[in-house]
């Protein structure tokens, strides 16, 4: 790890915990709007089961999706019910559960990700598991229940047909992708083979990210190896934040273009984005506009 540490961040994450069916979930609280009580609804005809309805709090239209319905638990009829109210990718969502429990403060290093025995990756909706005080607290890929609930198009690759020709020349050229969820780290993969890149490799955290990196440097000049990595904020072991900063803060790696891709891009994640140095930021779904400015720079 390089000596030059000063602008990385604090490695901290802040969960909100609560429960479904007698299960503890998380997820981070800068996604989190507001939390209020369950109330009546309007329900939406022929709308999926998971879709409980929509309301109006703030003169705003939010759809309320049924986290018991996800995840197949019965609801615990000794609560009230609670609306949690998140926004990412451009979007206000609410999310019913049964209770919260409160904020969970830990290092992103104590998250693991789901074990691969107690899951099939390609169908898991969470994106990493953290211990509370005895407790197993599991963070889930919001991201992808929406993305499912929404015809399962979680990504805008609007513009990404003109970039096939403009990528020959550069089909070599070794792309990172940082993504803790597994479903969206297909994706993007896909998309990107999909334009003609050969040699991509994937990760679904920072840590094993900037392990890979570390290892090309005994290579060689790593800047000629990597043309590019493009990064989540939000992952366990190592957020996207730190994982700019250090790359940005390496004298091998520095040049090395990172693209921010986070579907928590409000603008106080920018100016830390910016700060540490990032060479561009793009909010999900948007990957159509990212994939052109990459190319851009490629170019």
């Amino acid at each position: 790890m390089p000596d030059n540490v000063k602008t990385i961040p604090s490695d901290k994450l802040q969960l909100l915990d609560f429960e479904v069916g007698g299960h503890c979930y998380g997820i981070n609280i800068n996604k989190v709007v507001e939390i209020m009580m369950r109330r009546e609804l309007a329900p939406i005809p022929n709308s999926p089961e998971e879709i409980e309805g929509v309301f109006m709090p703030r003169g705003e239209l939010i759809t309320v999706v049924d986290l018991h319905k996800v995840l197949n638990l019965e609801e615990d009829k000794n609560e009230r019910g609670l609306f949690i109210i998140c926004q990412f990718n451009g979007m206000e969502t609410a999310f019913h559960v049964d209770k919260v429990n409160g904020i969970h403060t830990t290092a992103w290093s104590n998250i693991e990700h789901p074990p691969k025995m107690a899951v099939h990756s390609e169908d898991t909706i969470a994106t990493g598991i953290v211990k509370s005080d005895g407790r197993v607290i599991i963070i889930l890929d919001f991201e992808r229940i929406i993305a499912e609930l929404n015809e399962g198009k979680p990504l805008d690759l609007s513009g990404v047909e003109a970039l096939q020709n403009l990528s020959v020349g550069y089909s070599e050229k070794h792309i990172v992708i940082v993504e803790d969820s597994d479903f969206l780290n297909r994706m993007i993969v896909g998309s990107f083979s999909d334009i003609g890149f050969k040699n991509i490799s994937s990760f679904n955290n920072g840590k094993d990210a900037w392990e890979h990196l570390s290892k090309l440097k005994d290579g060689g000049d790593v800047s000629n190896q990597v043309a590019a990595i493009v990064t989540d904020i939000e992952m366990p072991q190592m957020d996207g934040l730190r994982l700019t900063a250090l790359i940005k803060s390496d004298e091998q790696l520095k040049a090395i273009p990172v693209f921010i891709f986070s579907s928590m891009l409000n603008d106080n994640m920018r100016e830390k984005a910016k700060a540490v140095g990032a060479d561009g930021q793009f909010s999900k779904p948007q990957l159509g506009t990212l994939m052109q400015e990459l190319v851009k720079i490629l170019r």
